[in-house]
């Protein structure tokens, strides 16, 4: 398979890319990559972890984004809002969100989506691309993940206990 899906109800003219319901994304505006982002069909926009949103004069925003919650420290943004929106949570709480836009990078795709930011400390995906941001360019199979590759993991300078490694000419080959 070549990554592509026809659209329905079309003569294969209009082709949407499969991405699996877990990807990486980038946020290359800001210079984050790696980011894991969630397929969710069930939310109309796309939100991301953030934390110390800082509204600013000339209807901007400050806030540091959370790319990697166990070892990327959060990288600080300044944006434009875009738009407030009273938003409905999974869990049925109706609040205002804070909209800003940006370039999102995504399985060859380079697109400029509105993202919410909102605290997602509890979940395990950073970031959630919702319908809005899914429609007309990808297709989610829900079965599977990462279909436009995994990130590559870091080289740990340090041994789990926290005690430096040793040097290159006494480690065992």
């Amino acid at each position: 398979m070549d990554g592509m899906a026809p659209r329905g109800g079309g003569a294969g003219g209009d082709r949407r890319t499969l991405i699996g319901w877990r990807e990486y994304v980038e946020l290359p505006e800001w210079g984050v990559s790696g980011i894991v982002a969630k397929a969710d069909t069930g939310a109309r926009s796309s939100a991301v972890d953030v934390e110390r949103v800082v509204e600013l004069p000339g209807g901007r925003v400050r806030f540091a984004l959370v790319a990697d919650r166990r070892h990327a420290a959060p990288v600080v943004v300044e944006a434009d809002v875009v738009r407030r929106s009273r938003v409905r949570s999974s869990f049925g709480d109706s609040h205002e969100r804070i909209f800003v836009a940006t370039t999102l990078r995504c399985a060859g795709h380079e697109l400029t989506v509105e993202l919410g930011l909102v605290s997602r400390h509890a979940m395990r995906c950073r970031m959630l691309l919702g319908r809005k941001t899914l429609e007309h360019v990808f297709l989610v199979d829900p079965g599977r993940c990462y279909l436009h590759g995994r990130k590559k993991r870091r080289l740990r300078r340090d041994r789990p206990t926290g005690r430096p490694a040793p040097p290159a000419g006494d480690r065992a080959s």
